[in-house]
């Protein structure tokens, strides 16, 4: 059992957590990707929280999640709860998409989500991220939107 409880929503980046949605539309400006926007495919955010366990366990805490998949462009930011937001961001053509529950890391530590492997902007190596995901029809529906995309762009 993951020790975050997930919930994913569809939203609109206008409606998207306020600190995800201003470094989304700074990448976007920073990295002069201005047409994006209007080729978006999905839009969504998912809130993960982790409840503090025992006496002297760790503290809960909320990390929140929001992504993008706008062709050629995969664009996700995260923030945990009153820190700033980093973001990521990625060509389909050069990524590939895994289930994390079909990865290694599974059987150690069970959750939810995509594990997002390839070259991203700005980065001159291959790295893999985790994007959490809940149980709910969005966080399906991007799984499916993410993948069909990345065929699409390959």
């Amino acid at each position: 059992m993951s020790e975050y409880q997930r919930s994913t929503r569809e939203c609109t980046l206008d409606t998207m957590n306020p600190a995800l949605a201003t470094a989304v539309r700074q990448h976007i400006e920073t990295h002069q990707l201005g047409t994006v926007l209007t080729n978006a495919l999905f839009c969504g955010e998912t809130t993960s929280t982790r409840q503090k366990k025992g006496l002297f366990g760790r503290k809960s805490e909320t990390i929140h999640t929001g992504f993008l998949l706008a062709p050629p462009w995969l664009i996700w930011a995260t923030a945990k709860e009153g820190e700033t937001a980093a973001v990521l961001a990625a060509r389909l053509r050069d990524i590939q998409v895994q289930d994390y529950q079909r990865s290694e890391m599974y059987k150690l530590m069970p959750d939810s989500g995509l594990n997002i492997t390839g070259l991203r902007q700005s980065d001159e190596g291959v790295g893999t991220a985790f994007i959490g995901l809940g149980p709910e029809p969005a966080g399906q529906m991007f799984r499916e939107r993410l993948r069909q995309a990345v065929d699409q762009a390959k």
